[in-house]
């Protein structure tokens, strides 16, 4: 049975935007939306671009009836004009076997937008890998075996080959339960995967007895790969929280370091989280409360880094940091 944790607060370099107030949520859709969350954020061109996850059509038990990706756009990363139609749906990905395409990531490398995502399919979840210039229309390169997902590329190549991170779902080697860690895949064309390695475990993350995986896409530093993962405590004392009978689970984002040279290797990885559920969005009224997942990470020219997160899986949020603060709480292991 899963221990339970601690309260647990987020790190002092953190600064919400407004105290913790989305910068999208469901009024800022211009289509049918519930829960907006769980996105990709990138620059390109010289503007932002935000991918997100639309849930809509909520049963009023636990799940919705529909989800599909929607796109918005931005000057200063805060302010979103979402288009106003979605860019990818079930029907648009031309293929009877998927029934759910959600949970996007977004990579720029060498002028290409590269797109991570889920979708589920009549025989297991698998994760995905597309590309595209004008957020009109995506060319899928790849989708895995069942059941992968979480997927985010490393934006330049490592060693002469392309990486990526993932979270496989393990279920019958752990257990029988959930015990899900990170894990890494190199390839040479963004389609074929291969020479696979456990990155980080869940017994290596001291806020987390449920599960590990990643989150935003990595940054470059002079210090190493910065790296935003996503870390799961469950306790099974813990009641309704949210819109379902009962959630029981709480997300927390955490932050590594790992080496440019061998990113299998962690240089440090601080051991409490870098932001913890603690804001009125991100504790009360959300669907599924006490859940922070980061999808988006971009490092300014003045050092600020913007951390884009799903909160409650309900709304996006935004918080920033320095990037020398963020390195220096990546402590040795």
């Amino acid at each position: 049975m899963a221990k339970m944790m601690p309260e647990l607060k987020s790190s002092s370099v953190i600064k919400r935007y407004k105290g913790g107030e989305p910068v999208l949520s469901k009024k800022d859709i211009p289509y049918e939306a519930d829960c907006i969350f769980n996105a990709g954020v990138t620059k390109y061109h010289g503007q932002y671009i935000m991918v997100f996850r639309n849930d809509y059509q909520f049963d009023g038990v636990g799940s919705f009836g529909k989800c599909n990706v929607g796109v918005a756009f931005s000057d200063d990363g805060i302010h979103w004009k979402v288009k106003d139609k979605p860019f990818l749906t079930v029907e648009g990905m031309n293929d009877p076997e998927i029934t759910k395409v959600y949970d996007p990531r977004l990579t720029v490398i060498d002028d290409v937008c590269y797109l991570c995502f889920a979708v589920d399919t009549k025989h297991g979840l698998r994760g995905g890998i597309g590309m595209t210039k004008d957020f009109e229309t995506m060319e899928v390169l790849s989708l895995s075996v069942p059941d992968n997902r979480n997927m985010v590329l490393f934006p330049e190549k490592v060693g002469g080959r392309y990486v990526r991170l993932e979270r496989p779902f393990p279920v019958y080697s752990r257990g029988g339960i959930d015990r899900f860690d990170m894990w890494m895949s190199f390839s040479h064309d963004l389609k074929y995967w291969g020479d696979s390695k456990l990155l980080a475990a869940v017994e290596d993350v001291p806020f987390a007895n449920d599960k590990i995986g990643p989150g935003a896409p990595p940054v470059k530093t002079e210090a190493g790969w910065l790296t935003l993962f996503h870390g799961v405590d469950i306790d099974r004392t813990r009641g309704k929280n949210g819109w379902e009978a009962r959630w029981q689970k709480r997300y927390c984002a955490g932050i590594m370091l790992l080496d440019l040279e061998d990113p299998s290797k962690i240089i440090g990885m601080s051991k409490e989280p870098l932001i913890a559920p603690e804001t009125e969005y991100e504790v009360e009224g959300g669907f599924r409360t006490n859940v922070i997942f980061p999808g988006g990470m971009i490092l300014e020219d003045d050092g600020t880094v913007k951390i884009y997160y799903g909160a409650s899986d309900t709304v996006e949020c935004m918080a920033e940091a320095k990037v020398e603060d963020l390195i220096a709480l990546c402590k040795p292991v």
